[in-house]
């Protein structure tokens, strides 16, 4: 999946509500994204195939707790199309979406259990599994690059 430098590589992070996993999965490659300086690189991509009213208050508080302010986040709805799009699509483990699969997306399913109704424990460890995620697919991402 190597990329010329004048491309970026568009990466979706999805679940069903768009309200726990997936938005601390962006933030957390929003963040992996500046730390590298691949701003202009990769696009980070979020969405759920339901969406819910507002982020899960449990994620904003262990987010919270890492230095990432989600509560005025708002839970957006993604489509089979934008996701087909990507380079690299991560489900939560709980994706009903059926992509092409002639479509050129490594899709990766994390397999996280939902933090919504979890206790604060439950969801820091749910928040530690999908940190270190992001980091390694960063990893192979920044490997393509090179």
């Amino acid at each position: 999946m190597s990329q010329t430098s004048t491309q970026t590589i568009p990466v979706a992070f999805m679940c069903v509500q768009n309200a726990g996993r997936s938005q601390m999965s962006t933030a957390f490659a929003e963040r992996e994204r500046k730390q590298r300086g691949l701003e202009n690189a990769v696009e980070i991509v979020t969405g759920g195939t339901h969406p819910a009213a507002h982020v899960h208050k449990i994620v904003v508080e262990v987010m919270d707790e890492e230095g990432f302010d989600l509560s005025g986040r708002t839970p957006q709805a993604i489509t089979t199309d934008e996701l087909e799009s990507c380079d690299y699509v991560a489900t939560m483990g709980c994706s009903t979406l059926e992509l092409d699969t002639s479509a050129d997306v490594d899709v990766r399913d994390w397999a996280l259990a939902d933090p919504d109704g979890q206790d604060l424990d439950q969801v820091r460890e749910i928040r530690d599994d999908i940190e270190q995620r992001v980091v390694a697919l960063f990893d192979e991402i920044e490997a393509d690059l090179e």
